[in-house]
């Protein structure tokens, strides 16, 4: 073990697992409720991000659900819904108390639709600017998805402009998908950082290019893996920052878990579930 390895710690994730899969899909369309059925199938958790006041719209809207169809395909379906504005606007367009009221109408409107608190979001056409961002702060948004794939893994350090993996219909997807499988953070010297593999789109897409077989063949490969984690975006949000809660002694040789959940940690090749409002030693070399 490298020297510098002693003190370093290093977060996993629930059961103390190394990896984590998560997807995040848009506006509530017909073809949602075939995903749905997708990821329920193969044990796969997802964010979709829905709009308030675009039901039943026809035309060039890519076949949207009524507002009851919306609500019965995600109310008890095992996934998360989130915002992604009430009417999908450009919210750098407008001006800024319109934006304000875009996000505002529709985390209201959803959290009484569906009876749960809903704080994530996708900006709609990956639109925001830091003023927007700053807005999300104070209405209560956690998270924000963007459109930026950063073609990595890592655990996102901005949640308010959380970008991710990428897009469905990358060419990358593959390799993408071979290289988050075959890395193993565990046989790591240095880079032992936990990994997610995160990956968005819109499902009306599978329908109109014929595709479907992308996310099934997608679906097959990932699932069912003991070192995965497959979460909603919020639920990896609240993971990760309940471990970041995590009070550590002086010396480093204990910790402290404040928070709801219990979190695992891996420190000097040992992983530790630290449970909630429990305090761990950890086992010295």
């Amino acid at each position: 073990m490298f020297i510098q390895m002693y003190k370093e710690r290093y977060m996993r994730f629930p059961e103390g697992r190394e990896k984590a899969v998560t997807f995040s899909y848009d506006d509530g369309v017909k073809a949602d409720k075939r995903l749905v059925a997708l990821f329920n199938e193969y044990g796969l958790k997802g964010t979709f991000n829905l709009n308030s006041e675009l039901f039943d719209i026809v035309g060039e809207w890519h076949g949207r659900m009524s507002e009851e169809e919306t609500y019965q395909t995600f109310a008890n379906s095992g996934q998360e819904v989130a915002l992604h504005g009430a009417r999908h606007i450009f919210m750098t367009k407008v001006p800024l108390h319109m934006a304000v009221k875009e996000v505002a109408d529709n985390r209201a409107y959803m959290e009484k639709k569906y009876q749960r608190i809903v704080n994530g979001m996708a900006y709609a056409y990956g639109d925001f600017n830091e003023q927007i961002i700053d807005v999300l702060g104070e209405l209560g948004v956690t998270y924000a998805r963007t459109t930026e794939s950063t073609h990595s893994f890592d655990i996102p350090e901005n949640w308010l402009k959380l970008n991710p993996t990428c897009h469905h219909t990358e060419k990358c997807l593959d390799g993408l998908c071979d290289r988050f499988l075959n890395e193993n953070p565990f046989e790591e010297k240095k880079m032992r950082e936990p990994k997610l593999f995160y990956v968005w789109g819109h499902s009306f897409e599978f329908d109109e290019q014929d595709n479907w077989y992308i996310i099934e063949n997608l679906a097959k490969r990932v699932s069912g893996r003991k070192e995965i984690w497959y979460a909603t975006n919020g639920e990896i949000y609240d993971y990760v920052k309940c471990y970041e809660s995590l009070v550590f002694s002086y010396d480093g040789e204990s910790v402290y878990n404040p928070s709801h959940s219990d979190v695992w940690c891996e420190l000097r090749g040992k992983v530790y579930k630290i449970p909630s409002g429990g305090r761990v030693i950890f086992d010295k070399i």
